[in-house]
């Protein structure tokens, strides 16, 4: 067994065995439930696009929530150092950590596929091409996340200023779609490429284009790779 899946596994079971893990899951799961439900009953609409318009947002504080003290934890009760003198390499922690967070995410999202259930019970018109495109994209969306708040997290050993630097890179990057009309014409073209949702937009549309996902997976390597850098500088300190 590889020392990431070990390091994997651990991260959650401490998810599980704190109530943090269930707090977070059951806020994320009542407010996707809300947006879900919402036009259903005021508009009589059962489908999921509401639901994957919401979660994008709900990330933006639930990501740096799950990810904040996966590395800040450690260097804060002294056992990054301790991990240090084990046969670990740097990219072991930090890929050991982001699964371990990713997991968490997918956890999340399985549970909203009663949304999914609810709608093949009302015999909607189903497209399940969309819907699946949407999930790949809330997955790989959240990676991108996790990946950020992991590079946020091992920059300091307080958890909270590791939830406001993963906080303020995902909401910059988010935000940045909805920026564009104030930009010059000449720069817009590069500014909608570095908007996460652009990306994400395309991908729920059902349609799954190869240079959306060479986008978030270059995010996350960049931001991975940030981090077991940082480790290793912090190392050598």
């Amino acid at each position: 067994m590889s020392y990431t899946s070990v390091i994997a596994k651990k991260e959650l079971r401490s998810y599980f065995n704190s109530p943090s893990a269930y707090i977070i899951l059951v806020v994320f799961l009542l407010i996707a439930g809300w947006f879900f439900t919402s036009p259903l009953f005021i508009n009589n609409q059962a489908e999921l696009r509401s639901l994957f318009g919401i979660i994008p947002i709900i990330y933006i504080f639930f990501v740096p929530a799950i990810t904040m003290g996966l590395i800040a934890r450690e260097r804060s009760n002294g056992t990054i150092e301790m991990l240090s003198t084990f046969p670990l390499k740097e990219s072991e922690i930090v890929m050991g950590k982001f699964w371990a967070s990713l997991g968490l995410i997918a956890v999340g999202l399985l549970f909203t596929f009663i949304h999914l259930i609810t709608i093949m019970l009302l015999g909607s018109n189903i497209d399940y091409g969309a819907i699946l495109c949407g999930y790949i994209g809330l997955l790989f969306l959240g990676g991108v996340y996790s990946a950020i708040g992991i590079f946020a997290s091992s920059t300091t050993s307080n958890q909270i200023v590791g939830f406001i630097i993963s906080f303020f890179i995902i909401a910059f990057l988010f935000i940045i779609e909805f920026t564009l009309f104030l930009l010059p014409s000449y720069i817009v073209g590069l500014f909608q490429y570095i908007s996460i949702g652009y990306h994400f937009s395309n991908i729920t549309r059902g349609v799954i284009d190869t240079r959306n996902i060479i986008y978030m997976l270059s995010l996350i390597i960049l931001f991975l790779r940030l981090a077991v850098i940082t480790l290793q500088t912090r190392k050598w300190k």
